[in-house]
């Protein structure tokens, strides 16, 4: 599920349009913004509860998603309870219903021995979410900070979100450029989705100038997505640099159709050559009776399926969960011969075509 467009990091939602979730929800649209990451954890704990106990999160999260826009979680990590910061990641993943994590690792983890830490934390969160999109939030040259256990952060990852922080300059097409041409270097390489400055310091701020030549830059450098941090202090500090980041057009391209929506389209055809040319040529087939293997065995599958049992049918997707190599989907079909109320599969895929397909379904 990878990010397209604009997104912004919220710290404290109380400190974000007074905490009102639907003007939030409003203002993310209104702006153009694609995607919200919010701070749900630190350390071994939930964030953003405030001080009667309640969770904050739901209500934003509930209204974004009923305008289109994507949620995220982030949290930053510390390293002196791994499992502790594992645990309260799986449950708030689990409770909120997120449809990515990052982890902002930073200093703590330079200090000897938390490379291990890191992929305690990592493992055990990967393992619980095999399929979840997960990003790391870190520094954004690797070159000033060797001590830091990218490869451990990292190997876990599919995305990576360095902080590409200009302060005290005004050249963020330069140090994107570098950034990306570091990370490059490094192994594993990882899709970079970066974070400019939308918040002031010492003095120094953004300038609207900056902001486009940022975005401008990411753009030329084909990064799918770009974000900023925080939307708590650009709205209160920065109003110039939240209106030119809202005013900045991201073209985004529509995805192309996944392979289980090319499935069903397929099994519309009613041509079982259309519906094997989704089929890596040695995939194998399963269904509750038997198993079986390769493009002419499938084949003659479908002739009998779409030919004979289900004639002219109209196949509709119901559901549809998964990324990456694995999808799990519902569907119903509908035929002069009879109906499927309860069509339930599973597609292992590979390079792109389906390897391995699990289907269950009754004809009535």
């Amino acid at each position: 599920m990878s990010l397209q467009g604009k997104g912004f990091f919220i710290w404290k939602i109380r400190d974000c349009e007074g905490g009102n979730a639907q003007a939030i929800a409003n203002l993310a649209q209104s702006s153009g913004y694609t995607h919200i990451l919010i701070k749900v954890a630190d350390g071994p704990y939930a964030y953003n509860i405030n001080t009667t106990g309640a969770d904050l999160v739901p209500p934003v999260l509930q209204a974004l998603r009923a305008r289109g826009i994507k949620v995220w979680g982030w949290h930053y990590v510390y390293g002196n309870n791994p499992v502790g910061e594992a645990n309260i990641a799986i449950q708030r993943i689990q409770n909120l219903g997120l449809e990515g994590y990052v982890i902002d690792a930073e200093a703590e983890f330079k200090q000897p021995g938390r490379e291990t830490a890191a992929r305690t934390l990592m493992s055990r969160l990967r393992n619980t979410f095999p399929t979840l999109p997960i990003a790391l939030s870190s520094y954004r040259f690797p070159s000033y900070h060797r001590s830091f256990p990218w490869q451990a952060f990292l190997e876990y990852c599919d995305y990576n979100m360095p902080q590409v922080y200009w302060e005290q300059a005004h050249n963020p097409d330069a140090q994107l450029r570098r950034c990306v041409s570091e990370f490059q270097a490094l192994t594993p390489f990882r899709p970079i989705i970066p974070t400019g400055p939308a918040y002031k310091v010492n003095g120094w701020a953004p300038t609207p100038t900056d902001i486009v030549t940022f975005l401008d830059t990411a753009r030329a450098l084909n990064l799918s997505a770009a974000n900023f941090f925080s939307w708590d202090e650009c709205r209160r500090d920065l109003p110039a640099i939240w209106n030119t980041i809202a005013a900045y057009t991201w073209n985004i391209q529509p995805p192309p159709p996944d392979i289980t929506q090319l499935f069903i389209t397929a099994l519309n055809s009613g041509n079982p050559d259309t519906v094997i040319a989704l089929y890596h040529p040695d995939a194998v087939h399963v269904t509750a009776a038997r198993t079986i293997q390769g493009s002419e065995a499938i084949r003659a599958w479908y002739t009998s399926l779409l030919r004979q049992l289900l004639p002219r049918a109209t196949f509709t997707l119901t559901s549809l969960s998964g990324s990456g190599n694995s999808r799990h989907f519902t569907w119903t079909a509908q035929s002069s011969q009879g109906n499927v109320r309860d069509g339930s599969d599973t597609l292992g895929i590979f390079d792109g075509k389906i390897a391995y397909h699990y289907t269950s379904f009754r004809i009535s």
